[in-house]
């Protein structure tokens, strides 16, 4: 787990060393254990290194082939890296090293642009081939491991995060994406690749790789493309059941097995996490570290979950770990967490995942994260609505989850940022492209490749790494997310959501765990809208530099600042909190730099 960097000049400059240097210090933090660069005309390549396989001197990056005339730069895990390299090794390779970047390497010279497609795992790629002349970025299928990068007529800049390329080129366009900012405040802080909210920076779009040449030309190809059809014999609930079970422990197993240091797992107390402890212990795992964390309570709410994540770590024998923050922590931190996201996201759980983050840090480099169970196996309360509407068109989408119509974007922005109803359009297409036997169907899908990735995978990938922590999510593994989609939606929706996850677990974890309803992050400092989170909010958006930026029409703030409790979205999010959210990251990420 790494970040990198790299520059590539079109117009026969000298890429400049200080542009590497510069993206370096803000990935130091994704890779705090040794860095490396590379340069030769047109292009130069940084990285910086969290060593996780192969923990030599052997796995360094850049890695450089100098009789292919390849050079690679590389963030993430390849899960199937053992098998890719016998299979190389028997047509005639020879390894230096024995991790997995080293794999990706010789794959590219076997195999060219289509080695992507033999990769199963997290990663964002960037390989020069100085013989053609062209520079590949390549995203894992559904966009755990984030590649970013600007493209002007003299030159191509990429990294890990926004932050790297701001803070590389004082010539960045870092105003106002329009359509972006629609996306946002519509999809609750998910703007869907390529966009970002700020105008000159855009993402890879997962499953995809883009060949850049000389001439600044790119060729954009998919890789890969999730069909939710199902499967021509026929299954039942058992079988079903079975074969989640299977595919699942499958997933799990390689991601604590692919490591040459120790894995924990960040242990929620709901089903998802506590699926991963136990199958770990079913997998013969000793001495497994686990990690909660929870917070004071509320009058209106318990502040943690720890009755929960106790009676599993207690079941399975774990070396747990609680962390309790208290309320008066939370604030003063939350501007640092903003600070590390490479995006504005509107989970307030991020503050969370980052304090947790620091103090797993110091226990283990590797964790299994529960992430993306509630959308591969439908969680969430949104589902069923969809399932059962009978509303024509977007509007059966939108309906259950917008978070604001186009009516009331145009009243919450400045006229300077009106555009159609653009998101409107996007998910329509997006619904439109997949390969479905029912609605639903259609839904997770583009949950699962699109929308989960800018939301709870950009923010744990964000939160962890700020602490040089690799966050490895197994309910998001490529084969079990096939076979999940190919599987009724009443698989899924039944018995309140994860119908299926719940049906394996029971004689395997706590009843208490299995039996609980779905709970979301309980935070509520942040949750209730009043006291010294309403301050810290009206001192963000009332303060000079938001003023001046005149993102928001006054008159919707003021509405919303009178009473604050009164406007939710429709999956309960504060929309003063989205607000002052978005305002507060460019206020610490664009401001700054």
């Amino acid at each position: 787990m790494c970040g990198i960097c790299g520059e590539l000049r079109f117009d026969d400059q000298q890429p400049e060393r200080l542009v590497i240097e510069r993206m370096k210090e803000k990935l130091h933090k994704r890779g705090p254990d040794s860095a490396g660069a590379y340069q030769a005309a047109p292009v130069a390549l940084g990285h910086r290194r969290l060593a996780i396989i192969d923990l030599t001197d052997k796995a360094a990056q850049p890695m450089v082939d100098e009789a292919a005339g390849v050079v690679l730069v590389f963030n993430g895990t390849i899960y199937n890296y053992p098998e890719l390299r016998k299979e190389l090794q028997n047509i005639g390779h020879q390894f230096n090293s024995t991790g997995d970047t080293e794999v990706i390497l010789r794959a590219y010279i076997e195999w060219g642009e289509d080695c992507v497609r033999r990769l199963q795992g997290m990663f964002a790629i960037a390989i020069w081939d100085s013989k053609k002349q062209t520079l590949l970025l390549a995203r894992d299928r559904v966009g755990i491991k984030p590649l970013y990068f600007s493209q002007t007529a003299q030159r191509l800049l990429f990294a890990s995060n926004t932050q790297a390329i701001i803070h590389a080129d004082d010539n960045i366009d870092t105003s106002i994406d329009a359509v972006a900012l629609h996306h946002l405040f519509t999809l609750h802080a998910v703007v869907p690749a390529p966009r970002t909210v700020v105008k000159g920076i855009r993402k890879v779009k997962p499953a995809h790789y883009m060949v850049i040449d000389v001439n600044g030309r790119v060729t954009e190809k998919r890789y890969w493309q999730l069909q939710a059809k199902r499967p021509d014999k026929t299954m039942s609930e058992q079988d079903w059941v079975a074969a989640i079970h299977d595919e699942l422990r499958r997933a799990v197993e390689k991601r604590v097995k692919i490591a040459d240091v120790p894995v924990g797992v960040l242990l929620s107390g709901g089903i998802d996490s506590s699926l991963l402890v136990g199958l770990l212990a079913e997998a013969g795992q000793k001495g497994l570290k686990t990690f909660s964390v929870g917070f004071e309570d509320a009058p209106e709410e318990k502040g943690n979950e720890f009755e929960y994540s106790d009676a599993v770590a207690e079941m399975f024998d774990t070396e747990h770990h609680q962390l309790m923050v208290p309320n008066d922590q939370v604030l003063p931190r939350l501007p640092e967490a903003f600070a590390n996201m490479a995006e504005p996201m509107f989970g307030q759980d991020a503050v969370a995942f980052y304090l947790l983050s620091e103090v797993v840090s110091k226990e283990v480099k590797v964790v299994q994260s529960g992430q993306g169970a509630d959308e591969v196996f439908g969680g969430y309360f949104w589902y069923p609505r969809m399932h059962h509407s009978i509303t024509p068109g977007i509007k059966r989408f939108s309906d259950e989850y917008f978070d604001r119509d186009h009516e009331e974007y145009l009243q919450t922005v400045d006229k300077r940022f009106h555009v159609d109803d653009v998101t409107s359009q996007l998910m329509q297409d997006l619904l439109d492209e997949v390969e479905a036997d029912e609605y639903l169907d259609r839904v997770l899908a583009v949950d699962v490749t699109t929308l989960i990735v800018d939301d709870p995978v950009k923010r744990v990938d964000n939160m962890t790494m700020a602490w040089g922590l690799e966050a490895r999510v197994p309910f998001l593994d490529t084969q079990l997310i096939e076979l999940a989609a190919s599987m009724p939606p009443e698989m899924k929706l039944a018995n309140g959501g994860k119908h299926v996850l719940k049906e394996l677990s029971r004689g395997f974890l706590p009843d208490s765990v299995v039996n609980r309803s779905k709970a979301y992050f309980p935070m509520p400092a942040l949750k209730y809208v009043r006291g010294e989170f309403l301050d810290f909010m009206k001192q963000i958006l009332l303060c000079d530099s938001a003023k001046q930026r005149g993102l928001y029409n006054p008159a919707y703030v003021e509405k919303l600042l009178a009473n604050p409790e009164d406007y939710h979205t429709r999956l309960q999010g504060s929309k003063l909190w989205h607000l002052a959210a978005l305002e507060l990251w460019w206020q610490q990420n664009v401001d700054r730099h």
